[in-house]
């Protein structure tokens, strides 16, 4: 959608190469996941992936709103971070039972992950929405499912297969062709 979406922005164009990266990434994605997802469409968990797609929605309009807002710093990003945990926070005490961690260690890795991976993935992301190729970055984002996969495999939650395999090689294909002019120059 971030690819879509960014063909609504002053000065960007759309391409038929990130028309078809794209395609091809959200065909991998949709190979790599689809077992999971039509399981849990059968399980009544439709209101899941609903929501899921909703934060997409919203996840979307806010990467291409920060093109728009460049005049904006990226330290506001932990501002959007703030708001973002407190909404999650009420919900959370709303619908689910809290499970605290229970030792330092534990605790020191919660605090790790927001600070490190997941704070920073925000700062960069901010700053690749700014002053990146957006259609690119947008492309490339289909990189995450398959990482994630790559990272159940290997901790031995997941087993390789060849749907993982063509998915993989339609998503890196696809963020290759997307990225066409960046890795080869405008044409």
């Amino acid at each position: 959608m971030i690819v879509l979406f960014s063909s609504l922005l002053p000065g960007e164009r759309l391409h038929l190469h990130h028309i078809i990266g794209a395609l091809l990434g959200l065909v991998g994605t949709v190979l790599l996941l689809w077992g999971n997802t039509s399981a849990n469409l059968a399980s009544g968990h439709a209101g899941g992936l609903f929501a899921a797609f909703c934060a997409a929605l919203v996840w979307t309009a806010y990467s291409v709103m920060s093109r728009r807002l460049k005049a904006v710093p990226t330290d506001a990003a932990a501002g959007f971070c703030l708001v973002t945990a407190l909404l999650a926070a009420i919900v959370h005490l709303a619908i689910e039972a809290t499970v605290w961690p229970e030792t330092a260690l534990q605790w020191l890795s919660v605090i790790a992950l927001g600070v490190g991976p997941v704070g920073a993935a925000f700062y960069t992301w901010d700053i690749g929405m700014k002053r990146g190729d957006i259609r690119v970055l947008g492309a490339a984002s289909y990189a995450t499912p398959l990482l994630s996969t790559a990272f159940l495999i290997l901790a031995g939650f997941a087993q390789a297969s060849a749907n993982i395999a063509i998915a993989a090689a339609l998503i890196a294909g696809g963020g290759l062709i997307a990225a066409k002019d960046m890795i080869w120059g405008r044409s």
